[in-house]
């Protein structure tokens, strides 16, 4: 449900009407936006909550970090470097050098 202020008159002679959604049980009232009133219009500015795209990025940005540490943890990008790859190498290496 939404609930209008009590109008505030600025200096310059704009009225302002603050908006605020008023939820169910005893959670507190969130802001809307504000409409301002003057001689030539009415403009409607809604309330954005920065916190709420802060938190969407952060957590974007965590699960982008973990997939990826899982992705290279499961299967590093670099090649295996155990005994029997290395004498595999040093073979195939030594058999390219010999003189045919």
């Amino acid at each position: 449900m939404l609930v209008f202020g009590e109008p505030y008159e600025a200096t310059n002679g704009t009225g302002i009407v603050t908006v605020s959604n008023k939820s169910w049980g005893h959670r507190p009232e969130h802001p809307v936006g504000i409409y301002t009133i003057n001689a030539e219009n009415t403009m409607w500015t809604p309330a954005v909550d920065t916190s709420r795209h802060t938190l969407i990025g952060v957590c974007t940005g965590f699960a982008a970090a973990v997939i990826g540490t899982i992705a290279v943890l499961r299967r590093p990008p670099w090649p295996e470097m155990t005994e029997r790859v290395m004498t595999a190498l040093a073979q195939a290496r030594i058999s390219e050098n010999r003189p045919r």
